[in-house]
């Protein structure tokens, strides 16, 4: 039987219809796209002219693409073709098969959605899981991918400290001042409003935390990168890190990317929420080091 990634039908619908509300607020035209692959139905919002570098999304766990990029869209969508991507077993609109709890292959999942859009070539970006996801896709692909970004990673995932952010809001009964408590520890100090003050993003995070069964995710492993895979970042990779995200900026994190001297911007005042928090730089860090253009 296929994994479903949502606790409850109604609370399927919810989180649908709030998606639906939080596109609405992007406040440009987008197409959306349902690419059959292997592993199931793979939802696509895709934004910008086809004519532009195609620049290929991935949000977080536990959230969708609609929320991750509400921010950001408008100006990517300006110089890219963008494919924002919900991640199969995520709580957005793709839906998994049974083939997903079996033998689901991360790269192979990304290659066929890119088969459907007749892409040799794309540049990836990410935020927190969406950072791994595309960090493993170029070491898997190098050849298909011009430039990489993460946001609110590394090439260290540490599931404990994960575990300890989450806890014990994940565990609470789900209500806005949960969603409260919770955003305000991924934030830096004083930064949270940026989720507080949009009324449909609180509502969306709060359905996503009653209704999101976690356990779909289960089937995304993560694994240890080699220092030859590593090197392949050295030459495509960069990473922007919140200066207070106490999943990616640890001394562990920072010495793994010293050390294989791969590329790394500290953002004053952010935290783990770094492209909602500092939208416009991180549009803008997004725009030049894909394009190459220098300040």
């Amino acid at each position: 039987m296929a994994v479903n990634p949502f606790k409850k039908s109604e609370g399927k619908a919810q989180i649908y219809a709030s998606y639906q509300r939080l596109l609405d607020q992007w406040g440009i035209p987008v197409q959306e796209e349902d690419v059959g692959t292997a592993y199931g139905s793979t939802h696509l919002i895709i934004a910008g002219e086809s004519t532009n570098p195609p620049l290929m999304l991935f949000h977080g766990v536990g959230d969708n693409s609609a929320l991750m990029w509400i921010y950001n869209i408008s100006d990517l969508s300006k110089h890219f073709y963008v494919i924002a991507v919900d991640t199969i077993g995520g709580p957005g609109k793709s839906e998994p098969n049974n083939n997903y709890n079996k033998s689901f292959d991360q790269a192979l999942w990304i290659d066929q959605v890119l088969q459907h859009l007749r892409l040799d070539t794309i540049n990836i970006a990410g935020v927190s899981n969406g950072a791994y996801l595309a960090s493993y896709y170029t070491i898997k692909n190098p050849a298909k991918v011009n430039k990489m970004v993460g946001l609110a990673g590394g090439v260290k995932v540490n599931m404990i400290k994960m575990m300890m952010l989450f806890l014990p809001e994940a565990l609470l009964p789900s209500s806005e001042k949960t969603t409260r408590k919770l955003l305000r520890k991924l934030c830096a100090p004083n930064t949270s409003f940026v989720f507080e003050n949009n009324k449909e993003i609180m509502s969306h995070w709060t359905f996503l935390l009653k209704y999101f069964n976690n356990r779909s995710m289960m089937f995304h492993r993560y694994r240890k990168f080699t220092v030859n895979e590593l090197s392949i970042l050295k030459k495509k990779a960069i990473y922007f890190i919140g200066e207070h995200d106490r999943l990616s900026n640890y001394p562990a994190a920072i010495d793994a990317l010293d050390r294989n001297q791969i590329s790394y911007k500290i953002i004053a005042n952010a935290g783990h929420g770094i492209n909602h928090e500092q939208a416009s730089r991180i549009n803008q860090e997004i725009i030049n080091y894909v394009l190459k253009i220098n300040i």
